[in-house]
């Protein structure tokens, strides 16, 4: 298994704009390309203004076919254009947990 973990720093003021446009057309576009969401967060204390999601893979081919999916979608090619307009930098990490880590 790995993990994609996406971090995203939106404008200033834009989080309640990004997480209600996710919310009522995104999610349900990735969730269905991207299958296993293991979680969608912003920041409170800390860093502001951030988004982080991490998505669960069994391998990294399996990440490939299933962003290519995403990619190709036409509903996420209208959407995406929504939320790329509040983001200011992307960071992606891919992650492999620990033997003992509860999520291997």
């Amino acid at each position: 298994m790995i993990y994609e973990i996406r971090t995203y720093r939106l404008r200033t003021g834009t989080v309640p704009t990004y997480l209600q446009l996710v919310e009522e057309e995104g999610i349900a576009i990735q969730k269905e390309h991207l299958g296993q969401l293991v979680g969608y967060f912003f920041g409170e204390i800390g860093p502001l203004n951030e988004i982080v999601h991490v998505w669960a893979y069994a391998s990294l081919d399996e990440r490939d076919c299933r962003r290519s999916a995403l990619a190709a979608d036409p509903r996420w090619q209208t959407f995406l254009p929504k939320i790329q307009a509040l983001i200011e930098v992307m960071d992606n990490k891919i992650m492999k947990p620990t033997a003992f880590s509860p999520l291997a």
